[in-house]
């Protein structure tokens, strides 16, 4: 997608897209409501910002649009393409890792009520797992603080990561071209 674009989508679509990158409903709005940006870094200033404010409460409604780590994400719309993306380490894991994984799911759901989030893109099986287990140990507070953290990660990188696509196939068509 190209900025310009994106400034130019009606109020609806716009939602459409910026809820793909977090189902936090103020947060979506505010996004929205701030175009049209100058640019994509100036965009993702400003969404991160504002996911620095995010409450306990903003994590939760952003959770329920979430697959568990390492989950068959199916579906066709964009935010299960996303998570198939980011979770693609995830799925080539070792049966052993896997089922480490899950049962670390398990015990998180029980101990915080909620599914284990992490920004798993860029991460190995087994780092995730590491994650998962020094995670179990903190407190709930502390736990929120850095889910609502992953949260902001996994945010502002499918946000960028929709706008590169549209600004790298130039580069590589000039530089094929040369």
């Amino acid at each position: 997608m190209q900025l310009d674009d994106f400034n130019a989508l009606d109020e609806a679509e716009a939602t459409a897209v910026a809820r793909v990158w977090a189902e936090v409903p103020g947060w979506v709005n505010a996004v929205v409501a701030g175009r049209p940006y100058a640019s994509v870094d100036a965009l993702a200033s400003y969404a991160g910002a504002l996911a620095a404010q995010w409450a306990p409460a903003d994590l939760e409604a952003a959770l329920a649009a979430h697959p568990r780590i390492g989950a068959r994400v199916s579906g066709d719309d964009a935010s299960s393409a996303a998570s198939r993306r980011e979770q693609a380490a995830v799925r080539a894991a070792t049966d052993d890792v896997v089922e480490a994984i899950a049962d670390g799911n398990a015990r998180y759901e029980e101990r915080f009520g909620r599914v284990f989030l992490i920004r798993a893109a860029g991460r190995a099986p087994s780092e995730i797992l590491a994650e998962l287990e020094r995670r179990l140990g903190n407190d709930d507070d502390t736990e929120t603080r850095e889910a609502t953290a992953q949260l902001a990660e996994i945010a502002l990188l499918r946000l960028n990561d929709d706008f590169a696509a549209s600004t790298a196939a130039p580069e590589s068509f000039a530089e094929e071209n040369e």
